[in-house]
């Protein structure tokens, strides 16, 4: 798999990439559309070399250009090639106009689609719509890209899924659901999150060999999360040298949340971890994990007793919000020690709005609605401007969790791609609290620790999955955690 570029940009950054590539670097937009069609084409015959036979759906736009460059290239290949278009040809100007009469000089047929096209073909291309849609698709287009999903053809995007909004990742109506995207000149970034992982495929880039001094011209809207690896530890080092986790929560009926955190703040490295639960719990907890201290804790003067030893506090699993919930809420985040605020605390938080700038939060969806007092809906619609909107508010780091998981510090956007579906289960949050936990005990700064949290916690469950995704646990997660931070 390719690997790809750390910067991802908006679509009015690429747009302005593609300007300057054409005025400062004197590349003809001809020639950036030819060499997006030859990527594309490539990519086509890298990932499906038995393809004998391709129908390109084209637009009127530059996206469109490219779907008819990649057309005359597949037919000098000897390959049957179908191109439907949705487009008259007074609406197909520019650039995209002579890609047109190039193909059909060369003899190329193009055919107007309809409502009922039955389209018979290896690969389909998708290049109806660029990355400028800024409104539902209807009519034609959408019967198209239904058409498109409907066929048992492999599918390749040009540049951008046709539907998907490039800045957010959203559905605009209908989206075309590829086998694989080539995204040009500057990655997307609505390709990495948001419902982006149901539409995009394989992503490929293709930098169109513009030269780098341009992408120099341009601050990247945000970035791809890459794994970073831990300071090799000293030979002569103790438990006191990786940090003491406290980890308040586990009301009744809740004891497992506070477990698997404590657990997976272990088995990253964390050189102690203690639990501030109910007292029923207390004496269970560590039963079948010794290495957890679990302490009975009903008045805040033991909490404040624990908070003392604690070099990272978190707070929420399991919590609850119950008057003992809310007791120890209180007492918590008036410390002055880095906080991990998750689950309830979360909630609680919501009702009551602090900003601390030496705190992490780490709300879904659901909880990131609750914490900006809007629908879950309004959250997903723009997770880019969600998670910002929530860094502004409380401060600190903010990880809005879900596919394509963002981390928002003061002045950078990440988001991470490691995961899969089967994390969609209970408790796989407390295992990702307990995870940058750990991290921060061992001396990683509040943004490391939350992007390297979420980045190793996705990819140990992506190892957990090998056997299957389906009825994966977040306790299954344990001894890949372990695999992954050394």
């Amino acid at each position: 798999m390719q690997k790809l570029p750390i910067s991802l940009y908006s679509k009015a950054q690429v747009r302005e990439l593609d300007k300057m590539a054409i005025h400062n670097c004197g590349i003809s937009g001809i020639e950036l559309m030819s060499r997006a069609g030859h990527e594309v084409f490539q990519c086509l015959k890298n990932k499906w070399p038995a393809v004998k036979s391709i129908a390109v759906f084209c637009g009127a736009g530059n996206n469109a250009g490219d779907g008819y460059i990649v057309a005359k290239l597949a037919m000098d290949a000897g390959l049957n090639v179908s191109v439907y278009s949705l487009a008259g040809l007074e609406n197909i100007k520019g650039d995209a106009l002579v890609a047109y009469q190039n193909y059909v000089e060369a003899q190329g047929v193009v055919i107007p689609f309809q409502s009922k096209e039955s389209v018979d073909a290896d690969v389909i291309v998708d290049a109806l719509l660029g990355i400028g849609l800024d409104r539902p698709v209807t009519g034609l287009y959408a019967l198209a890209i239904q058409t498109i999903n409907q066929s048992l053809a492999k599918v390749i995007a040009v540049d951008n899924p046709s539907g998907l909004n490039a800045d957010t990742g959203t559905v605009m109506g209908f989206a075309v659901k590829a086998d694989c995207t080539v995204s040009f000149i500057g990655l997307k970034k609505g390709l990495f999150t948001g419902n982006a992982a149901n539409y995009c495929g394989e992503v490929n880039y293709a930098s169109l060999a513009v030269p780098e001094t341009i992408f120099q011209l341009i601050s990247p809207s945000a970035s791809r999360v890459v794994k970073k690896s831990l300071p090799i530890r000293d030979r002569c080092s103790h438990k006191g040298d990786y940090g003491h986790v406290l980890i308040v929560g586990g009301d009744f009926g809740y004891s497992g949340a506070v477990k698997m955190a404590g657990e997976a703040a272990l088995r990253v490295g964390a050189g102690l971890v203690s639990i501030a639960t109910r007292k029923e719990h207390a004496g269970l907890l560590n039963m079948k994990r010794p290495e957890l201290m679990c302490h009975g804790v009903e008045v805040v003067e033991k909490l404040l007793a624990l908070i003392a030893k604690a070099s990272v506090i978190v707070i929420g699993p399991g919590l609850g919000q119950s008057a003992w919930a809310k007791e120890l809420f209180v007492a918590t985040i008036k410390a002055q020690k880095p906080l991990i605020i998750d689950a309830d605390a979360l909630n609680l938080l919501a009702q009551a709005p602090l900003t601390n700038v030496n705190w992490i939060l780490t709300p879904h969806p659901g909880e990131a609605a609750r914490l900006l007092n809007c629908s879950t809906v309004d959250i997903q619609q723009d997770r880019f401007a969600s998670v910002s909107a929530l860094q502004n508010k409380y401060k600190g780091i903010v990880i809005l969790k879900g596919s394509g998981t963002l981390i928002a510090s003061e002045n950078e956007c990440a988001v991470s791609t490691t995961g899969n579906p089967g994390m969609a289960s209970g408790g796989m949050g407390d295992v990702l609290t307990g995870i940058i936990a750990g991290f921060v005990a061992q001396g990683l700064t509040l943004k490391e620790a939350a992007q390297q949290g979420v980045y190793g916690h996705g990819q140990a469950a992506d190892l957990a999955a090998k056997k299957g995704e389906r009825g994966l646990l977040a306790s299954d997660l344990m001894p890949y955690l372990r695999q992954v931070v050394n």
